[in-house]
Formats: structure tokens, C-alpha cells, sequence
């Protein structure tokens, strides 16, 4: 977590330094420019690396927008530099979802294992951590769903997406909140989404890669 006596600054010019890219300009009009923090006025308030954990960093970013203006843009970048994985697990040609409590909406949802990124993993490594500590599943194969970028207006990296086909779960993590494994054919899975019961993000793309792959039967 960042330290509450060091200046928000010092670690976003850090940052600047070490992943210039997270911070590169779109040439030609209509882009929204980062600018140096030099040239912000002070009324826009603090700026920089405000907050910082193991999971996530936000950013204030002075930008100047297409009219000329300046302004701020928060974004949220992943701490690690690993990417994160969500995975459509499948057993039997049964689509298999968790019920998992989720804070930031304090209410239950329907949907795929995910995870942020782990330090030293790729993609898929981090998917086969996250299938064995959420579902203990035992995994015959695993196939790129390619990736999704889950909030273009505050998040800033992509997240990767899996099909797993599984042989067996076991025991669910339930202090991250998982109360119980659903499965459903493909065709109930469709219900659930036309009537609303399942709204995850991660889930609803992962689904529909898999289905344009013709992965789901």
C-alpha cells in the first residue's frame, strides 16, 4: 500500500520512468493527451500515484482533452505486471458457474473463476492457478479465448480469457466468498443471460468467445 507521508508524485514519476508506454500520446486529432504534471495547474488537485495496494494502483492523470481543456482522468492499473485470467470451465458439456458474494456490488452473482495477474506467471498459468484454488479442479486441456478489457472509461489492462475443459472440481474456496458450483447446459446458460441472472462481465464474454469458437455444444 502506498505510504500515506510520500508525495503521490514521487511514485507516478517512477512509474513514468519505468513504463513509458503506460503513458505514451495517440498521434492526430480527438486523442486525450497526457500531459507533465509540471504544466498542471493546482486546481486540479492532487495528481499522480494516489493509491496503491498489492492488487491495483490509481492513477490521476493531468490530461488535456481534444478542446484544449485540462483536466484529470483516474485510471486503475494491476500492482503486478503479470496479466490477469478469467476461464470458462466446462465438465460433462456443463457450463460451470459459481455463486460468489461480490462486495462492490454487496450482493450475489453467477459467473467464472478469475484472478488478478500473479508475479512470474503467464496468462495461462495464472488461469490453472485460479481454476485449482477457487474450483481444486483437475484440468484436461485449456484454450485461449483471446482477451476483454473490462472497463475501457477506468481500467487500464486487458484481461485474458480461457475455455478449460475439466475432469473433475473439488473443494471451493469459500473464504473468497463462493457459497456454491451451478452447472448448466449451454442452452440454460442462454436463459440466464436473456433474463438477467447472469450479468458478469468476465462471464458474458468469456461466453460468447466460446461460442463464436464453437467450444460450447
Amino acid at each position: 500500500m502506498t505510504d500515506a507521508r510520500e508525495d503521490p508524485m514521487d511514485g507516478y514519476r517512477r512509474l513514468r520512468q519505468e513504463q513509458p508506454d503506460l503513458f505514451r500520446n495517440e498521434e492526430g486529432p480527438g486523442a486525450i493527451d497526457i500531459v507533465d504534471p509540471s504544466q498542471a495547474p493546482e486546481d486540479l488537485g492532487t495528481l499522480g500515484l494516489v493509491y496503491q495496494d498489492p492488487y491495483i494502483r490509481l492513477l490521476r492523470d493531468p490530461v488535456r482533452f481534444p478542446d484544449g481543456r485540462l483536466g484529470t482522468y483516474l485510471r486503475i492499473l494491476s500492482t503486478a505486471d503479470s496479466p490477469g485470467a478469467a476461464i470458462l470451465p466446462v465438465l460433462d458439456d456443463r457450463v460451470l458457474l459459481m455463486e460468489n458474494y461480490r462486495h462492490a456490488i454487496r450482493g450475489w452473482t453467477l459467473e467464472i473463476p478469475r484472478g488478478f495477474g500473479t508475479e512470474g506467471l503467464t496468462a495461462e498459468s495464472n488461469a490453472l492457478k485460479e481454476l485449482d484454488e477457487e474450483l481444486s479442479a483437475q484440468v484436461e486441456s485449456v484454450t485461449p479465448l483471446g482477451v476483454v478489457h473490462p472497463d475501457t472509461g477506468l481500467h487500464a489492462q486487458p484481461v485474458h480469457l480461457f475455455f478449460a475443459s475439466l475432469t473433475a472440481t473439488g473443494p471451493l474456496e469459500t473464504a473468497a466468498g463462493i457459497r456454491s458450483l451451478v452447472t448448466f447446459t449451454p442452452e440454460e446458460v442462454d436463459r440466464k443471460i436473456v433474463d438477467g441472472t447472469i450479468n458478469d462481465g468476465f462471464t458474458l464474454a468469456a461466453l460468447t468467445q466460446a461460442r463464436l469458437r464453437h467450444l460450447l455444444r
